[in-house]
């Protein structure tokens, strides 16, 4: 497995990509580099994404969640941390604070995944066709990313990210994507649920969740569901912002400057 590091300081955050997201740390540089000012941030690309390899191991939430655990100790990457899922990595960061909680030192969410959403917005869980694992190997994603290369690259204003970070971005998703780990990641996500959806975050954990500004259904938003799953938690906050699922290709400067608010709002109240 692929770990990044990047900064010096006392806190350590541990950043975890959504589904699919191709090169988690080229898609994550402008947050890390905000985030890396002042604190020590690390990215870690899970099997069968980025730089990593992959793996026979099914993509269950417990394999993910150890493999996780696994290559931090490896990289000689101390805890207690402080976890920032992305969307579906919601569900593996939910996992870890509940078998782990003294390795967490708060759970920061970007428009994350929690297993009772599907409930909650009366939803059924994702799933993938076996044969979109066939494409990689046989270079039809390179095809698709040839023909339509914006597709798989972040949605940003013009010198957000490098070129470099772009042609690699782009040559990564025709390499990776949709292969084995990433399909059968998607068709865990019901099982992945049903092991989670009765787990909430210890109160001992803070917890800040950034999600996207939306036009309420009746009374349902995603503001209200995270506010709802968080009612028990003194020291959480939700915060929304205009911008994309993908948050960080667009906030980067704004997630990282209210991150450092919350965190020193919490360190002087305890």
């Amino acid at each position: 497995m692929h770990v990044y590091t990047k900064g010096k300081g006392e806190n350590t955050i541990v950043l975890l990509s959504g589904l699919g997201t191709a090169a988690p740390v080229l898609d994550f540089e402008p947050l890390i580099n905000e985030l890396a000012k002042q604190n020590n941030v690390v990215s870690i690309e899970s099997f069968g994404y980025g730089w990593s390899d992959s793996t026979n191991k099914e993509r269950t939430v417990k394999n993910i969640v150890e493999e996780i655990r696994s290559a931090l100790k490896k990289a000689g990457i101390e805890g207690p941390y402080i976890l920032m899922p992305h969307s579906i990595s919601g569900i593996y960061s939910l996992y870890y604070a509940n078998k782990y909680p003294d390795e967490i030192q708060s759970v920061v969410g970007i428009d994350f995944t929690l297993p009772q959403a599907l409930d909650y917005f009366n939803e059924s869980a994702p799933t993938m066709p076996n044969y979109m694992k066939y494409l990689a190997p046989t270079g039809i994603g390179r095809l698709v990313t040839m023909v339509n290369p914006d597709d798989f690259l972040p949605i940003a204003e013009k010198g957000t990210y490098t070129e470099e970070n772009l042609k690699m971005t782009k040559a990564i998703s025709a390499w990776k994507g949709y292969n084995e780990n990433i399909v059968e990641e998607a068709n865990q996500i019901g099982n992945n649920v049903q092991k989670t959806k009765n787990m909430t975050f210890p109160p001992t954990i803070p917890v800040l969740v950034f999600t996207t500004k939306e036009e309420s259904q009746g009374r349902k938003s995603l503001e209200t569901f995270y506010k709802e799953q968080l009612h028990d938690h003194h020291s959480s906050k939700v915060i929304t912002l205009e911008g994309h699922h993908y948050l960080h290709w667009t906030r980067a400067k704004d997630m990282a400057k209210q991150f450092e608010e919350w965190k020193e709002n919490i360190d002087k109240n305890n």
